[in-house]
């Protein structure tokens, strides 16, 4: 049983989601204001947080920054604005997927599912291999860390499972949708997703990001990683 926290204003909506996920054997808690939300985050820490945008007291921007910080809960942001700045401005904050409202439960609670499968198993790379080293970055599929130097990365599940599926095809350039489909598990999606995490990754295991030498982009390609050994 996983627990799931779903925070949101609307009773209504909290209700329909809980069903679903209860249905699928989940444990869900319950919020209505970002105040009570970090609240029940610190006392039951669930595995994943479905979290509305737009909240009385606190809103999800923040309360994503703020859980993200102290932990590597899972988060998938629900949002009433449909543009694209609106859901990378949620993803920069840590998020590791969006839902537009109004939102099919069953879609969400398939997203849910999918994003525990990431939390719990890394996408299996061509190498079998556990341990994942570049020099001083080091990697542990089994155990789900990563460290560079003598310190911890702290990496949302969307990080861990890109940067694991990148490094341990090294030297191999993948668009967009090719990672959206191998890492996200997504046949279709918006590829920004993909340009923000690349960003973020960026600024925690490169020594400049604005001129990276792991992930680089491949212009008219996507992505690859280059082993810096």
């Amino acid at each position: 049983m996983h627990r799931i926290l779903v925070v949101d204003d609307d009773e209504t909506v909290r209700e329909v989601v809980r069903r679903y996920l209860s249905r699928e054997g989940h444990q869900v808690l319950e919020a209505g204001s970002g105040p009570e939300a970090l609240a029940v985050f610190r006392e039951h820490r669930p595995e994943v947080v479905v979290l509305d945008l737009m909240l009385p007291g606190t809103d999800g921007l923040e309360l994503c920054r703020t859980m993200r910080a102290e932990s590597s809960v899972g988060v998938i942001m629900l949002t009433a604005l449909g543009l694209e700045s609106d859901r990378v401005v949620g993803l920069e904050q840590g998020a590791d997927d969006y839902v537009v409202k109004p939102f099919s439960p069953k879609e969400l609670t398939l997203r849910v599912t999918r994003l525990l499968q990431r939390l719990g198993t890394a996408e299996p790379p061509r190498d079998p291999g556990l341990r994942l080293t570049d020099g001083d970055l080091i990697i542990d599929t089994r155990a789900r860390t990563a460290q560079l130097g003598d310190e911890p990365l702290n990496l949302t599940g969307r990080e861990f499972d890109l940067l694991a599926f990148l490094l341990a095809n090294a030297g191999q350039a993948f668009t967009r949708k090719e990672l959206l489909e191998r890492v996200w598990d997504w046949s279709f999606g918006d590829d920004s997703t993909v340009t923000v995490h690349v960003r973020r990754l960026r600024e925690k295991i490169e020594r400049d990001p604005s001129q990276p030498r792991r992930l680089v982009t491949v212009w008219g390609r996507g992505y690859r990683y280059d082993r810096t050994e």
